[in-house]
């Protein structure tokens, strides 16, 4: 039987204030990482949605997207696994909105707001090698209308 290629499916949010961009600083299995709030689309959930939950589970900040920013592919290969996973990350940009008494999603240890630089100075804790690619994406002014993404209403019926 032919394995048939499945690219594991994550959102990721761009939100800046003041010249500076929330990351997170998360627990992984290859130690402390920086990343923006990011995460996997879950079942019955449209990528909007997928993105919206993600900051508020890892920021305890609610994020009104604005944009998408790019749509990015990468390969992360575990060492204490021995395979290798394709990711296809939708990046937006938006806002914070309100921020709620809650605690941050299990393994997010703190959230910091860090400059460019600061973020290109700590590439080698960085989650994904795209995270500096998709804020200097942002920065160079990519922005895509959220109208472009089409959530099909078969999406929200369960039937996974």
């Amino acid at each position: 039987m032919t394995h048939t290629f499945r690219p594991s499916v994550t959102v990721a949010a761009i939100i800046e204030r003041d010249g500076r961009f929330l990351l997170i600083e998360e627990e992984t299995s290859d130690g402390i990482r920086l990343n923006q709030p990011a995460g996997h689309l879950d079942p019955l959930e449209s990528l909007e949605q997928a993105v919206i939950r993600e900051a508020l589970e890892e920021t305890a900040h609610e994020f009104i997207p604005e944009a998408l920013v790019g749509m990015y592919m990468s390969r992360y290969h575990s060492k204490s696994r021995g395979t290798d996973v394709t990711y296809l990350r939708f990046t937006f940009c938006g806002k914070a909105g309100k921020s709620f008494d809650q605690p941050l999603d299990e393994g997010i240890l703190r959230t910091l707001w860090m400059t460019r630089d600061e973020i290109a100075a700590s590439q080698d804790r960085h989650r994904s090698p795209i995270v500096l690619k998709c804020v200097d994406d942002y920065l160079a002014g990519k922005r895509t209308p959220l109208n472009l993404l089409y959530t099909d209403h078969s999406v929200f019926e369960g039937g996974i």
